[in-house]
Parts: structure tokens; C-alpha cells; sequence
């Protein structure tokens, strides 16, 4: 209670202590649907990304301001598919200070076809055991039964929550609070787009009530990256796997500067044998090529002189441990065990 000095007496004096009690929140704005508009309120296809800043996003929700005191970044406004390595490195080492101070959860607004690998990412380079949420929307803010509010205020309800600790970075869409490490999108059109086929979700909303599943805990062997000083990272290129593969695309790729390759293969990672054959060159020579699978889910393992098997993760996030880890200088060996 706040006190006045009054003709020698201490009085109370009556304030609004609601602000006081509130947490701190920062929500960091990249841009995507969550950010998208359209002169038509029917259009979910062909409407315009990033085209609302963080500032209307936050006067988007007033209700917000029931949940906490609430700080906006522009961190950038793009399409999802336009987030560069720049961007993700600022996002985590501006999480990172943020967190080390009063600041007791983020939110990170996001286009969805690319959140998952920002989600996977950030689980990897933060250090903080306060909730990191990353958020989007299937539609865009001027779109009938529009997603991207609600969204937005459970993904706040969730980074405010006393029992969101200690469980990584999270994603909360469509009234489901999942992994950021273990989410993948899985639709590409419909507002249930993310999923976790085998690791299921962390909880579920309930209007603004989150409902864990589970006590914290994290994925086993996570590895953690200390980018504070990063300003770039090696470039590790993706190609995809089909019947009867030619290894060109493999050797355009390393030609064009890639000094790590993901291949979403066929099944459990395999390949066809012209394309195993150089693969096997490339491991010979210290060459790190990852083999991942076009399969939704799976757990790959390949022989050590066959390349490097991605354990449970896809292509996409299989390119961000990769690049992180040959960044770091890690031997293949140790770059092996990381993917196991």
C-alpha cells in the first residue's frame, strides 16, 4: 500500500494498484497474416501481408491491457518466407536481454509458413527459463471470423501464465499451446495448421485460461547455441528426394557456396543410389550432408559413412541445427550426436 505523510499523521491513500500487479510482456512483430489485410472481407488467399505494425496489432486487442503491460518491437514487417538469418539472430539476442530483465514473457507475432523454424530456432539460441510464444493467423485481420486477435491474446495469456515456465519456446494457434521444437504446419489453409504428429501439444485454451497436460519439461538433449556474437551463419541449402534422384542438385548446391546439405528423402531418409554414392563421397571428405525425410514424421539413422541421419527432425529444421552447428566449428562426429 503507498502511503502520504499528512499533519503528522500516515494516512492511506487510495491508488489503482492494478497496473502495478500486472507483468511485463514484450511483443516482438515480424510481419505475416497475423499483420494482413484486404479490401474484401471473404479474401484468405490473396490479401496483402504485414501491412498493420505492432502498434495497431497491440490497439487490435484492448483487452491486452487486462492481461499486462505490454511493450511493442517492430522487428520487421515481412512474409514469413522472407525472415532471414538477421532477423532470427536480432529476435534472439534482443529475447535474450529482455528476459534477463523484468520483462516476464514474449510474444512474437509471425507469418505461419515459415514459424516453425523461426520456433525451432529460437529454442536453440534463447536462455531464459520465462515463456517465449510465438503466435499467427490462418486469416487475415480483415477476413470474416478472422483468427489473428484471439490468437494474439492467448499467446499473451499463455507468456503471462505462472505455469508457463520452464517449458521452452511454445506456439499457441487455434486454441492449442504446442513445442516450438516439436511444431510443424500441416495445412496449409485451414485455421487447425499446426500440429505435433508424435510429441502431441503442450496444453490447450480454454478462452483465456491455459490447460497444460503436463509439468514443464523440455525435449530431450536439446542443444543450445550462445549467438550473441553471431552476425551471420553458414549457408546449408535443402534439396528433395524423389524416384530415381540425380546427385546435380546436391553438387549445384555445394558449388553455389553451401557448405552443409539437407536431403528430404524418401522414407526413413533414403535415397536413390546414384545420389547415396555421392553422399558417401561427400561424408569420406568431411562433406556434413544431413539426411532428413519428405515424410511428415519418422525417426531417420543412417550408417556413419552414409551421411548423417536427422533423428525426428524434418528438412526445414534439420537446415537451422546444421548451420548452427557448423557455425560453432563442431567436428561431424559432433554434429552426428546433435542430430541424435
Amino acid at each position: 500500500m503507498i502511503k502520504k505523510v499528512m499533519l503528522g499523521m500516515i494516512l492511506p491513500l487510495t491508488v489503482a494498484t492494478s497496473s502495478f500487479a500486472l507483468p511485463n510482456l514484450s511483443i516482438y512483430a515480424t510481419g505475416g497474416t497475423i499483420a494482413g489485410s484486404s479490401s474484401s472481407n471473404t479474401d484468405t488467399s490473396k490479401y496483402s501481408v504485414a501491412t498493420l505494425n505492432v502498434d495497431k496489432l497491440i490497439n487490435g486487442v484492448p483487452e491486452l491491457q487486462n492481461i499486462a503491460n505490454v511493450k511493442g518491437y517492430q522487428i520487421s514487417s515481412v512474409d514469413s518466407n522472407d525472415v532471414s538469418t538477421q532477423i532470427k539472430l536480432k529476435l534472439a539476442n534482443q529475447i535474450n536481454q529482455d528476459l534477463a530483465g523484468d520483462t516476464e514473457g514474449v510474444v512474437i507475432t509471425h507469418g505461419t509458413d515459415t514459424l516453425e523454424e523461426t520456433a525451432y530456432f529460437l529454442s536453440l539460441t534463447t536462455f531464459s527459463n520465462k515463456p517465449i510464444v510465438l503466435v499467427g493467423a490462418m486469416r487475415p485481420s480483415t477476413a470474416l471470423s478472422a483468427d489473428g486477435y484471439m490468437n494474439l491474446l492467448q499467446a499473451a495469456s499463455v507468456a503471462t501464465h505462472p505455469q508457463s515456465k520452464n517449458r521452452g519456446v511454445m506456439t499457441v494457434m487455434n486454441d492449442r499451446i504446442g513445442s516450438g521444437y516439436y511444431i510443424t504446419k500441416m495445412q496449409a489453409n485451414t485455421p487447425d495448421a499446426f500440429r505435433s504428429e508424435e510429441s502431441g501439444y503442450y496444453g490447450q485454451m480454454v478462452g483465456l485460461d491455459p490447460h497444460f497436460y503436463y509439468t514443464p519439461q523440455m525435449p530431450m538433449n536439446m542443444s543450445k547455441f550462445d549467438v550473441s556474437k553471431v552476425t551471420e551463419l553458414p549457408k546449408v541449402e535443402i534439396i528433395y528426394g524423389y524416384q530415381d534422384t540425380s546427385p546435380a542438385q546436391l553438387d549445384a548446391a555445394i558449388a553455389a557456396g553451401a557448405r552443409g546439405v539437407v536431403i528430404a528423402g524418401t522414407g526413413a531418409g533414403s535415397l536413390s543410389k546414384p545420389l547415396l554414392e555421392r553422399v558417401k563421397q561427400l561424408t569420406a571428405k568431411g562433406f556434413p550432408v544431413v539426411r532428413s525425410t519428405r515424410v511428415p514424421s519418422g525417426y531417420v539413422d543412417v550408417s556413419a559413412d552414409e551421411g548423417i541421419g536427422s533423428g525426428f527432425l524434418n528438412p526445414q529444421k534439420s537446415r537451422i541445427l546444421l548451420s548452427l552447428a557448423i557455425g560453432s566449428g563442431y567436428s561431424m562426429e559432433n554434429i552426428r550426436q546433435r542430430f541424435k
